[in-house]
């Protein structure tokens, strides 16, 4: 597990909060060496109400990149996620972010 870093860009109590009721997250990094990985975390009912609008709105869902369904958009369904992501290999098919010049903590 020690392999790579998860990174919550806005890591805060409010930000949790927000997170979990909102049912998406899209601040979370994952550092695997030099490289990082930018993930749009959803639970399944937000990720159906999106559905759903954007079908009506425009005739088609256009899906979010690096898209991860969790039960509950907290940090520890986060991290044990990404965690069984990274011992399948999930990160081997994704391409990394360019961070810019300020990089993430």
């Amino acid at each position: 597990m020690s392999n790579f870093t998860v990174i919550f860009t806005d890591d805060t109590e409010l930000a949790e909060y927000e997170a979990v009721n909102k049912g998406y997250r899209n601040d979370v990094f994952v550092k695997i060496q030099d490289d990082y990985y930018n993930l749009r975390i959803y639970d399944i009912i937000r990720l159906t109400q999106d559905f759903e609008s954007e079908v009506k709105e425009y005739g088609y869902y256009s899906t979010e990149t690096n898209l991860v369904l969790v039960t509950e958009v907290n940090t520890e369904n986060i991290k044990e996620v990404i965690y069984r992501l990274y011992d399948d290999g999930y990160f081997k098919h994704l391409k990394p972010v360019d961070i810019g010049i300020h990089g993430l903590a």
